[in-house]
């Protein structure tokens, strides 16, 4: 059932972008490459190459002060060669986990929303 659901958002991503043809074989649309398990939305921060650097927020709670304190967390996630025009510093992108792709990079950007 949950395998089901991710090929539906998978699919729901595919149709719902303009996503030109590549041939990484890392790129989870056009490659073989497969998303499971967690995703986030964040901010670009920086793109390095084929990696961009994902900044969100999260509240972490702590119960000796019975209150709750934001932090921010950066994600290392690889960017398809498909995606690389149309995704810029700033832009509001999901990123879904995948297989370790090198020391840092678990995550894959699937998909900008602003």
């Amino acid at each position: 059932m949950v395998k089901e659901k991710a090929k539906k958002e998978m699919e729901e991503a595919k149709v719902s972008k303009d996503i030109g043809e590549c041939k990484d074989k890392k790129c989870p649309f056009h490659g073989s490459l497969s998303v499971r398990g967690r995703y986030f939305k964040g901010i670009v921060k920086k793109i390095l190459g084929k990696r961009a650097v994902i900044e969100f927020e999260r509240l972490i709670y702590y119960p000796k002060y019975e209150r709750f304190a934001k932090a921010k967390t950066k994600l290392h996630a690889y960017l398809p060669d498909c995606m690389k025009k149309t995704i810029v510093v700033g832009d509001l992108v999901k990123i879904r986990e995948c297989r370790p792709i090198s020391k840092i990079m678990n995550f894959i950007v699937v998909e900008r929303i602003k």
